[in-house]
């Protein structure tokens, strides 16, 4: 069983920066592939960046690529993002995924969510 809670979202003018920052529970957190995803309303859930549980090549969503940033930290358990240069389209709802072998899967673990706004 893994628990994830996220923080760090906000409101913030386009252009400027946020650090998402997800923290698990559970002690096989390095055996886990994570992401994170974002839901804007009235569109679906979408990946946003995920790391594999290797500690491999990263993923990113054509979207964010050369602004967001997603790191993780086994030791301390968490996982998270960096974002740069954002934009209005970026407000959404930003949710942690912990999942094997990848992200995204049936049987996969969430966070509650995280709200990120960026204003124009």
């Amino acid at each position: 069983q893994v628990q994830l809670v996220e923080s760090g979202g906000g409101l913030v003018q386009a252009g400027g920066s946020l650090r998402l920052s997800c923290v698990a529970s559970g002690r096989t957190f390095a055996s886990y592939s994570v992401g994170w995803f974002r839901q804007a309303p009235g569109k679906e859930r979408e990946l946003v960046a995920a790391i594999p549980w290797t500690g491999g090549t990263t993923t990113y969503a054509d979207s964010v690529k050369g602004r967001f940033t997603i790191s993780r930290d086994n030791v301390k358990n968490t996982v998270s993002l960096q974002m740069n240069s954002l934009k209005p389209e970026d407000t959404a709802v930003y949710y942690c995924n912990a999942d094997f072998p990848v992200v995204g899967g049936a049987g996969g673990y969430w966070g509650q969510g995280t709200q990120v706004t960026v204003s124009s």
